[in-house]
């Protein structure tokens, strides 16, 4: 895997380098938010290792702008245990969150954990949340035992929000993501998700589709 690093501290970053490096890993470094956006721009990563405050151009602000075209997995580093810092940077799309000082072998352990999780994903063709399956494959939405009419749209939705349970997408990354351009009107998200909650509310009349406010929306969980 191709690893980006983009941490301020020269000496935690030789470090970490060598150690991933050791592992197979192939290691790119920078050290600070404006060279982080033009590595990322310039080459695809299988990995960002990112640290919350840089300087130049802070963590969050990277992480929300990696994700508006990205899909990577992002483990965020902090000096602070802050859990409002944890839950920003989940909420943007980071897969995970380490506080430093932190033990370089978890790291690595996080890292495959999360490759691991991603590389089955890939290779699902079918999700099932209680009553709800959604075939890839077969493009098919089963509710109740019913088969669910869909646009192609809503159905490239729906399935990222289910493939993602819990992880909340932004109108703009949606639009990003599904259409293949950048957002000129969230609006069409919004009519579409209200769509699919239309169409997909379950037995207690709940929508599966959970909006994070101010953020953008969801799949929930249970």
């Amino acid at each position: 895997m191709e690893v980006l690093i983009v941490d301020d501290e020269r000496l935690l970053v030789k470090g970490l380098k060598k150690s991933l490096e050791q592992e197979g890993f192939k290691v790119y470094a920078v050290y600070d938010g404006e060279a982080a956006m033009a590595a990322f721009g310039q080459n695809k990563y299988d990995f960002v290792i990112l640290d919350l405050m840089l300087p130049k151009v802070d963590g969050i602000t990277l992480c929300r702008k990696f994700r508006e075209t990205s899909d990577v997995p992002i483990i965020m580093l902090t000096a602070k245990d802050s859990d409002i810092d944890k839950i920003i940077g989940l909420e943007l799309g980071a897969d995970d969150y380490m506080t430093k000082p932190f033990n370089t072998r978890e790291l690595i352990a996080r890292m495959r954990a999360i490759s691991r999780r991603l590389e089955k994903q890939t290779k699902e063709t079918q999700y099932r949340v209680g009553s709800l399956t959604v075939d890839s494959e077969a493009r098919r939405v089963i509710l109740n035992q019913r088969e669910v009419e869909l646009t192609p749209k809503e159905f490239d939705i729906l399935e990222l929000l289910v493939r993602n349970k819990g992880r909340v997408f932004s109108r703009e990354q949606i639009f990003q993501m599904i259409w293949g351009e950048p957002c000129v009107d969230t609006r069409t998200i919004d009519v579409h998700i209200k769509n699919l909650r239309d169409k997909l509310k379950d037995e207690e009349n709940q929508s599966m589709i959970q909006t994070k406010w101010g953020v953008g929306y969801y799949f929930r969980r249970d």
